[in-house]
């Protein structure tokens, strides 16, 4: 992880220096306290988790922190008294359930050589984040079709390595033993 890690900030610190516009946009996670580019709305706060899990698991803590507030309550509890009279059949509902809600519009579906080449490739929230900085640091919008572009066209393209050609050859037959 940590190879991963000091890679993703060469990175960040590269596009820093090139694009120093981009410094106001720079955040700190409040939670595992990596840096990382946020959209300029959200310049300056000091409460936001980074893209790479903290947001999600902060929300997942805070959900199950509330539902068990509220079923504790008195509230709650006869609202899940009742939820389970109904699941055992001994209340009728009244009137036709609720309709479900529209489906959302789908998004760019994620191409296939990009979800085999980047296994997170499928995660929404990474991609979308993914976007936003793209977005910032060409200084336009970019749509999430152009994204796929981009990936396809940076994944068919020959890496250039800092490394010598051994270790370009060791780390191939690492990836594809004979």
């Amino acid at each position: 992880m940590a190879p991963l890690v000091a890679e993703y900030y060469v990175l960040l610190r590269s596009t820093l220096r090139t694009k120093p516009h981009l410094r106001q946009c720079l955040c700190r996670c409040r939670h595992c306290r990596i840096f990382f580019l946020t959209h300029p709305r959200n310049a300056g706060r000091r409460d936001l988790g980074c893209p790479f899990g903290c947001k999600q698991e902060h929300r997942r803590r805070e959900s199950i922190r509330r539902s068990t507030a509220y079923y504790q309550d008195p509230q709650g509890r006869e609202y899940k008294r009742r939820q389970n009279q109904r699941q055992r059949g001994q209340v009728e509902i009244l009137g036709n359930p609720a309709p479900a809600p529209p489906p959302k519009p789908a998004s760019a579906p994620c191409p296939a050589e990009v979800a085999a080449a980047l296994p997170k490739a499928k995660d929404a929230e990474l991609v979308e984040q993914v976007r936003v900085v793209v977005s910032l640091i060409e200084a336009r919008p970019v749509s999430l079709e152009e994204l796929w572009q981009m990936l396809l066209r940076v994944l068919r393209q020959r890496s250039i390595g800092r490394r010598r050609k051994i270790d370009h050859v060791v780390a191939w037959l690492n990836a594809n033993p004979p």
